[in-house]
Formats: C-alpha cells, structure tokens, sequence
C-alpha cells in the first residue's frame, strides 16, 4: 500500500521499510501468526499489521517466538518497574488466591489501600479517588465531574494532545488520525496551540507564555468554559512547556473558575524524575488522571484524583466500571509504589537523566541528522531532521534508524514522523543505557549516508 497516511501520533505500519522488516525477522512460526492476527483482529491504523510475535517479556526486555530480544523504550508506558517484576508479581500471585474480583457495590482492602495510598502522595486537598480499567475511562470520568462541579459543559484542549481513543476523549484531544470520519463529536471543545513553536523548542525561559495566554482569549470571548485539559508534558515527542508556561495556566484558571484537568497517564510513576510531572511546575491542578504503569505491566488499571471539594456527584454514576475496585489491579499499583520507594528510583532516574543528557548532546554533535534532543527524567526525544536550518523533517531516514535499532535489538516509538521517543524501563542500568545509545548512533550514522 502506499505510503500516503498523515503521520501524527505514530509511526507507520504500512511502508516500503515495514515490508524490508518483515523480510529481515522471516520466521515461519512467527509469519503464520501475524498473518492470522492481521486475518482475526480488526485493522486500524498504528496497530494492523504488527512488528512481531511476543513470546516472552522479563525486565526491561521483550522476547518474540523466535528468541530474539529487544531493549524495549516504549513499552506502551506500563513498564516503569520492568516487566514482570518479581516483587509485583509475587503480591498479585498472592492476590489471585484470595480476591481476584470484587463485584460492584463492594469494597476490599487493597483498593482502599490504593486510594490512601494515592492520597498522601499529591499535595494539598487532591485526595479523592477513583479507580477505572483504563486511562481513556479516567478522562471520561474527569469530564463529568468538571460538568458537575462547574455547571458548565465547555471544554478547552490543545491540538496534537492525546486523551484516549474513546469518543469522548477525542472531542477532547486534538490528534486528527483518531477523529477523522468519526463525524460529531462531543460538543462544546475549544482547541487552542500546544506550548511549542512550529520551528524550534522553548527551554525554561518562558518564551512559550504566549501560549498560555490564548487560553485566557478563549475563556473570555467563548464563556461557559468549565475546564482545560492538558498533558502536563507531551508524551509522544517530548513537548516541555516552561515553569512559567503552567503557572500563568494555573493562574488563569484559578481566576475564571476553570478546573485545571491534567492528564500524567502516560508520565506519571518516576517518568520524569519526580512521582508526577506537575511537580516540576510547583502547581497544583484540580483533577489528574492516572493509567498506564499504574497496573505495573500486569494488570489494566487508572485513575482520577480530584480535590476533595469535588466529592458531590453523590447522584450521578462517573465510572460505576465492572473492574473498577479490582484487588488485583490495585494490588499491583500498590506494589510498583513501594517499589519505586524502596528502590530509590526517583534519584536513580534524575542521575540517569544527567547521562542521558550528555550523551544524546554527543549524538547531536557527531550527527547532522539531529535537530534536536529534549528530555526530563528517563522520557527523551531525537527529532530527526533533514538539515537544521529549515528543520525539514527526516521522515525516511528516521524510518530507516527504527528497523535498524530493531534489527540490532532496540525497540522505541517514531511521533510526529521522525521524532525518536526513548521511555525506558525505570530500572535500566546503565550500561543497558549505553547500549541502546550505541545501537542509535550506528543507526543514524547508516541513516545519514
């Protein structure tokens, strides 16, 4: 098929690349397999056709039939304490012989643990909890209980932000791959410009504070606006507005009466060096939606945390899930806490960080391919370019550093068609850092010529 498709939120599944991979892993059993997932599975785009066949996952590696190996840098944001953990592991096997589901109507121990436990880790008065199957529910949920507190149903959001694949969280989100065809949406969204410039990425030095003002344009001239949405941080290609960016946010909000909704689904959990992005900021938001590495690669599980002045939709049904209390979910989050407490994590990725730093700014030097190289914590991003001045993106050469770093055993995600998004395991060592960072420099290096 040709390769025509509008590349935002991921890489592409069908190309000339992707027919080159296939030829590469040619594995029989493995053929046989993606054949029947494309023959069973419906096809939709960033999913059909597959990479491969997982067999297998331990640490920070994915194993397919074949017993090849990879780094795994994506990982779909679940894996902060590796796969299979065994301290994870160990409670949830402990879990499944005594309360593997508890059915609506019923509480049990470990969600309520998981809820206090949630609530003394966010500051201030964001202590009211509740618990979904999925990220896209916890945004779901978030709406409606903006819509009750504030009595308003309008809504702001960036363009090119991600909140879910379900309708209402693409009224909400602003990438155009999920809301094509889909006809009318939720009413009452207002999108405005993310705080990145079309060419070029802001540091800390407040230059993106404009963006921050179109918000307060929208509230004033719109009206009946209840909330903004935001990532705290884009996840896919590593957008990192400015502290001052979030507070003159905060400030707005706070004084037209709008909840600050902030979605950490996919960066919470040590991702950026601190247990929630927000803290970079110092602001304090109304509502945060968690998900992802909240189950610990074992078990789908999110959340919304909310002020608990907002604990007033006694009538009104936000989640009412079928798995949304599930023991065994919560006892995985509680576990991947603990660990990442025990561990030291969060001072592991701020020195991983460091490192991270220094060597990808050596990649950019060596290589004129890259344009730039952006990060917080173990969340980094390489934004391939064609040369620096027109910063024309390097769509095909980036494709081609993809399968070659899976070739050699390195798996991460492609956004926005040539940014390289690096989102590690949490417990990757460093010299398992080293490695991927060599497997990327021969790769560009290949690329470049």
């Amino acid at each position: 098929m040709k390769d025509s498709f509008n590349r935002t939120e991921g890489d592409i599944n069908q190309s000339a690349s992707r027919d080159a991979w296939y030829k590469i892993i040619a594995h029989a059993e493995t053929q046989k397999y993606l054949e029947e997932d494309a023959r069973y599975f419906l096809h939709q785009s960033m999913s059909t056709p597959c990479l491969d066949t997982l067999q297998s996952c331990e640490g920070i590696y994915i194993t397919d039939r074949a017993g090849k190996s990879y780094m795994d840098f994506h990982g779909n944001n679940v894996h902060q304490v590796g796969y299979r953990n065994p301290f994870v592991m160990e409670r949830v096997k402990a879990q499944m012989d005594v309360l593997p589901f508890s059915p609506r109507r019923y509480t049990n121990v470990p969600a309520i643990e998981l809820a206090k436990k949630l609530a003394s880790l966010f500051p201030g008065d964001l202590n009211r909890v509740l618990l979904a199957p999925g990220g896209t529910s916890a945004v779901g949920m978030a709406l409606k209980l903006a819509r009750v507190v504030t009595g308003k149903h309008k809504l702001v959001s960036l363009w090119d932000s991600f909140h879910g694949a379900s309708l209402d969280a693409i009224s909400a989100g602003g990438e155009q791959v999920f809301r094509k065809g889909m006809g009318p949406l939720m009413p009452g969204v207002e999108r405005i410009p993310p705080p990145t410039s079309y060419r070029g990425i802001f540091t800390d030095d407040g230059n993106d504070v404009v963006y921050a003002d179109y918000l307060e344009y929208v509230i004033e001239k719109e009206g009946d606006i209840g909330a903004f949405i935001a990532e705290t941080i884009r996840n896919t290609d590593v957008q990192l507005p400015s502290k001052a960016y979030w507070k003159r946010v905060r400030e707005i909000c706070s004084r037209h009466g709008v909840l600050l909704i902030l979605d950490e689904i996919p960066i919470a959990f040590g991702r950026t060096g601190k247990m929630f992005a927000f803290e970079h900021y110092e602001i304090e938001p109304d509502i945060v939606c968690l998900g992802k590495g909240l189950g610990a690669g074992v078990m789908p599980l999110a959340a919304m945390v909310a002020r608990d002045k907002y604990n007033i939709a006694r009538e009104v049904s936000l989640g009412h899930y079928t798995h949304e209390k599930s023991p065994l979910g919560s006892v995985a989050a509680l576990a991947m806490l603990e660990y990442i407490e025990k561990e030291g994590l969060l001072q592991k990725v701020n020195e991983d960080a460091v490192f991270m730093k220094e060597e990808l700014e050596k990649l950019q030097q060596k290589h004129f391919l890259i344009g730039d190289i952006r990060g917080m914590g173990l969340l980094w991003g390489i934004e391939l370019v064609k040369d620096r001045q027109s910063k024309e993106k390097a769509i095909e050469e980036a494709e081609t550093v993809l399968y070659e770093c899976l070739a050699n055993g390195l798996s991460f995600k492609i956004s926005q068609g040539n940014v390289l998004q690096l989102s590690p395991p949490l417990i990757i060592t460093r010299q398992q850092l080293r490695e991927a960072i060599e497997i990327i420099d021969a790769a560009i290096t290949k690329a470049g010529r």
